[in-house]
């Protein structure tokens, strides 16, 4: 499962914070990986320098093999509770989809 990071003018995107992310978006999406070819990771701060509640969104696009992209967003106070929404967000939408397909063969 490869994973691609992409962030908004506002947010300094470094490997150290993508390798975080990575593995705590991997760890927790593993058992999807087979069906998973690629997660594109999208990191904003939405009101730039001021700060403000809910103001760093995390959106992630899973593409599945055979399968339309899902996405999920999620907002919060820090990019960390961001992304950690977003994939609890993602983890659902995948076990709801995988087992759709797994009750139709």
């Amino acid at each position: 499962m490869k994973i691609q990071f992409n962030t908004d003018k506002n947010i300094d995107g470094n490997d150290r914070q993508s390798t975080y992310f990575g593995e705590m978006i991997s760890s927790s999406l593993d058992r999807f990986s087979s069906q998973i070819t690629r997660l594109e990771v999208h990191l904003s701060d939405e009101n730039s320098d001021k700060s403000g509640p809910d103001d760093h969104r995390c959106l992630i696009e899973a593409r599945i093999e055979g399968l339309q992209p899902v996405s999920v967003t999620h907002t919060a106070d820090t990019l960390e509770h961001a992304v950690k929404g977003a994939t609890d967000k993602m983890k659902s939408a995948l076990t709801t989809i995988v087992g759709k397909l797994q009750n139709k063969r």
